[in-house]
């Protein structure tokens, strides 16, 4: 211990102001470096512990962060644990998909049990066939429906069915439906691999209803096809609108409300010019417009006069001419069956044009008017 003592007593001299001038007048260049030094000892010391030590043993100088402690032990590397098999090595063939599968995620190769293929395969690789399922990153892109299966679908419905409603009477058939129900609204939903869910066709919003129960009378009607164009079809009697000039579904939907309102709305209105319309103008043949008309009516009323006069014979004459007043009225006319029948025929003649069929109903028409025929001609 009197060894050690004497060991720090001149390191701590030799670090002492004293010494420190003495051994560095000569050398003043070296002033800054030796005070470094001297700084750096007297730390050193500073922080040196007493040690215990055998009586032939030195005391061993401990400079923290120099000087080497004792070996560290080496870890000893974990064993692995084994990879189990995947699971579909262990399911069992009454396995119920809903609880390996219960929601939409991911395509996973250890959990579906049928073999499948998907991807490209240049020349011979994988001897030309498509990549497995195995690390298959092609069927992890693609979305997947094996949580929409039957039995996924049955499950729904039986935890829906509680919040669901009877299916309201009277709405057994289609065309009770259409009766109560005569817009149809389309629109389409798209389900597409891309970067992006949103899908431009899916704004499109189309609306289809009957022009028959929209309950419009002849001008109306005239004049709302005159404003729909092409968009209607005479074979089905639809009226189609498709919206898809908005960026949203909803806003083409309120913008076709709007257009189908506005055309039931407009074509109901009656300008002052309309009133200058001609027959010339009409889009097709009124019977009730036309010369035919009247010439029927001064026939029927000239058979009528002659009868009255006694100048022709009866059995020649029609039978519904004894059937009306001696001056009948221009509804009684015209609400005939025959005359009826007569005003139909002549109107599929110039609506429809000269075939066998219109020029055959045209001729009975006519006979059953103007002759009796029942008697022999």
């Amino acid at each position: 211990m009197a060894a050690s003592k004497a060991a720090c007593g001149v390191l701590r001299g030799f670090a002492g102001r004293r010494g420190f001038l003495l051994f560095c007048s000569k050398n003043n260049r070296y002033v800054t470096q030796a005070r470094t030094y001297a700084s750096v000892i007297q730390h050193a010391v500073e922080k040196i512990g007493p040690i215990e030590i055998e009586d032939d043993e030195f005391r061993v100088l401990v400079i923290p962060g120099h000087t080497l402690g004792p070996e560290r032990k080496r870890m000893e590397r974990r064993k692995q644990k084994e990879v189990p098999p995947p699971r579909y090595k262990n399911m069992s063939t009454e396995q119920d998909w809903t609880s390996v599968w219960p929601a939409a995620q991911s395509f996973k190769w250890s959990v579906v049990p049928f073999p499948v293929r998907q991807g490209f395969a240049q020349r011979q690789e994988n001897q030309g066939m498509p990549p497995g399922k195995y690390a298959n990153a092609e069927l992890m892109k693609i979305p997947n429906f094996l949580h929409l299966t039957p039995a996924h679908i049955k499950q729904h419905c039986a935890a829906m069915k509680k919040y669901c409603t009877a299916w309201p009477a009277g709405l057994e058939t289609d065309e009770q439906c259409e009766t109560h129900f005569p817009l149809v609204v389309i629109t389409r939903s798209y389900l597409v691999d891309s970067p992006s869910i949103r899908d431009a066709r899916s704004r499109i919003v189309t609306f289809q209803v009957k022009l028959s129960s929209l309950n419009l009378d002849y001008h109306a009607r005239d004049k709302l096809l005159r404003l729909v164009g092409d968009r209607y079809e005479p074979d089905t009697d639809l009226l189609t609108i498709t919206t898809d000039r908005c960026p949203l579904k909803r806003q083409n939907y309120d913008y076709a409300t709007y257009l189908l309102t506005a055309l039931c709305l407009e074509s109901r209105k009656t300008e002052p010019w309309e009133a200058e319309k001609t027959v010339a103008d009409m889009e097709k043949y009124v019977w009730d417009l036309m010369e035919s008309k009247k010439s029927l009516l001064q026939s029927v009323q000239h058979m009528k006069e002659r009868l009255q006069s006694a100048q022709v014979d009866t059995a020649k004459i029609p039978k519904y001419l004894n059937e009306l007043p001696s001056t009948p009225a221009e509804e009684e006319v015209v609400n005939l069956p025959l005359v009826a029948e007569y005003r139909d025929a002549v109107t599929r003649l110039h609506n429809e044009g000269e075939d066998l069929s219109t020029v055959c109903q045209y001729k009975e028409a006519v006979k059953k008017l103007l002759l009796n025929v029942s008697a022999p001609l």
